[in-house]
């Protein structure tokens, strides 16, 4: 087994409210600063221990899907490395 870490990016569908994004955006603006958008989104790392690169993704992906996002509200983005 090799040791690897997933870092796991959820956020809200476009097209969600995203109230925390938006209050941000606004207090960003207030202070100055101009942009288009604000997207809040919250990482997880995951260490985890597998046979190969594909194994932990799947589990990772296993992971999420079932408690670190709601496939009806969120995209998420899943990235592993080697340790």
């Amino acid at each position: 087994m090799t040791g690897y870490t997933a870092t796991v990016t959820v956020r809200l569908e476009q097209g969600v409210l995203d109230p925390e994004a938006e209050t941000t955006r606004r207090a960003l603006e207030r202070l100055g600063f101009e942009l288009s958008d604000l997207r809040a989104a919250d990482s997880f790392e995951i260490d985890i221990e597998a046979d190969s690169v594909a194994d932990a993704r799947e589990r990772v992906t296993e992971m999420t899907e079932q408690l670190l996002a709601n496939p009806t509200l969120h995209d998420y983005e899943i990235e592993v490395e080697q340790r």
